[in-house]
């Protein structure tokens, strides 16, 4: 028990809150990106695609597993 807290409620609240404030931190460094190097409409498009597919990923494994257990 580390501060009240079992390790799995630890894991999971990191797994889940944590892990989508990363996600919306890496969107800004992308966005970022983007107006840095003066990318465009389509070009910021294109480095949203390449870079952020794994966020589409892990969303899409979010929302998989709330409708396998629900």
């Amino acid at each position: 028990m580390i501060f009240g807290y079992t390790e799995e409620q630890i894991a999971h609240f990191f797994l889940t809150w944590g892990v989508g404030a990363f996600i919306l931190f890496m969107v800004f460094i992308i966005l970022q990106l983007a107006r840095q190097s003066k990318a465009g409409k389509f070009g910021t498009f294109v480095i949203f695609l390449g870079l952020g597919v794994g966020f589409v990923g892990y969303v899409a494994k979010i929302v998989i597993q709330w409708w396998m257990e629900k």
